[in-house]
């Protein structure tokens, strides 16, 4: 490991939450897709499949910003314990309706409860946030770390989830990521150590971390991002099945992961000068760019080249957008504005995974890539508009006293 990774975890503690923080990640990359596997295995709805998991996206987008802000406000341990629990449950109930082959809308419910699941990537950088607040190089290395367990996350994780429910079982893939999900979890929060503090109740002022200007921007566009994601997903299971080789898809999809976690241990490892607003930019207008590509895809091997390349974008652009949220949010309210943005990507995923479904079933597969690049002209469009607000100067209404003093020439040191 490079010297810059190996001095973020002499901090006592790092190791066990990181690798923790892997394994409640895992069911990111593997429950959407393993839900969309798992319903085109029984019914060969791929509509329905994109539906159920843009329903699971959608009820995360709404939910998890919640749980968020009471983890600001009560700490980690108190809270996603239990919202853990009621996640489990309500995946139980939607593997038994889908194997028990109950009317579609019972479906939607358990998929909709499902969403309680919490943004556990979030509870991470909270975390490397409170250690090296201060020091903005490490903490843009463990920003840049988190983002490669990311992608790491979404290697495996689609491999295993595909892989499981097309070889086994069609629920194997949902069922073995809730199991990540309860390990991942419960390790976490008994790592009371390193849990940031609550702040006391007067510091937390009224109203979401959404009031941020500069959040919002960055919401809006990981909105169309997120719908890229899921496009991606849901038309890639679709077009290795339509050339006999569905189980492929996972390999297909672990070399997208791969570009942007290799993409994202170099971004860890720089010195880098100038905005990070700027350099945000250019990571979403890079990530439009690179779905023009896929619209040529004729076959599986050139599929996994384009998706490589395009990939190489990924990582950088959103170890750049937490540096940000973490400029632009109060400290009372960061691990809510972190999962403002993974919610924006949430709902994006929904949108995307919904309407590539609906493409894949009238027009098939090669059609259904269209959806990203709309996807991504969108984030590209909103990104250059949204920018002044983000490379302007950051409010310190509302943040912390030693906050104060901080304002957008961080962007040249934190990120």
């Amino acid at each position: 490991m490079p010297s810059p990774y190996r001095a973020i975890f002499a901090a006592p503690g790092t190791k066990g939450f990181s690798a923790a923080g892997f394994l409640g990640r895992m069911p990111l990359s593997m429950m959407g897709i393993g839900v969309v596997t798992m319903v085109s295995q029984l019914t060969g709805r791929y509509g329905l499949a994109g539906a159920l998991s843009a329903t699971l996206a959608m009820s995360a987008a709404v939910i998890g910003p919640q749980i968020s802000r009471l983890v600001d406000r009560h700490g980690q341990r108190r809270v996603l314990r239990p919202v853990t629990l009621v996640a489990l449950a309500a995946v139980a109930g939607l593997l038994i309706c889908a194997q028990q082959r109950l009317p579609d809308w019972t479906l939607f419910v358990f998929a909709a409860g499902a969403g309680s699941v919490p943004s556990v990537g979030s509870m991470i950088r909270a975390r490397w946030a409170d250690i090296y607040r201060g020091s903005p190089q490490q903490l843009h290395t463990a920003y840049s770390w988190e983002s490669i367990v990311d992608e790491v996350c979404f290697i495996f994780g689609p491999i295993i989830s595909i892989g499981l429910s097309t070889v086994w079982f069609p629920e194997a893939g949902p069922l073995l990521a809730a199991g990540f999900l309860l390990v991942g979890v419960f390790w976490l929060t008994a790592q009371r150590a390193t849990e940031p503090v609550p702040h006391p109740r007067e510091q937390h002022t009224d109203g979401s971390a959404l009031r941020s200007t500069g959040l919002r921007v960055l919401v809006v566009t990981f909105v169309a991002t997120g719908a890229i994601f899921g496009a991606v997903d849901v038309v890639t299971v679709a077009f290795a099945e339509e050339r006999g080789h569905k189980a492929a898809a996972s390999l297909v999809l672990a070399v997208y992961a791969l570009g942007s976690c290799l993409a994202g241990a170099v971004f860890g490892l720089l010195h880098l000068k100038g905005r990070a607003a700027t350099r945000w930019l250019v990571g979403v207008c890079a990530m439009a760019v690179s779905m023009i590509p896929l619209q040529l895809a004729g076959s599986l091997p050139f599929l996994a080249v384009a998706l490589f390349v395009a990939g190489l974008a990924i990582a950088p652009t959103m170890v750049t957008t937490m540096a940000l949220v973490e400029q632009h949010v109060p400290r009372t309210k960061l691990t809510e504005g972190m999962t403002w943005t993974s919610t924006g990507l949430a709902v994006g995923v929904a949108l995307g995974s919904s309407a590539a479904g609906w493409v894949v079933d009238a027009s098939g597969a090669e059609a259904g890539y269209a959806v990203p690049a709309v996807a991504g002209a969108l984030a590209a469009a909103v990104a250059f508009l949204g920018y002044r607000r983000l490379s302007g100067p950051v409010p310190t209404e509302g943040r912390g006293a030693d906050d104060r003093h901080r304002r957008t020439d961080d962007d040249e040191r934190v990120a």
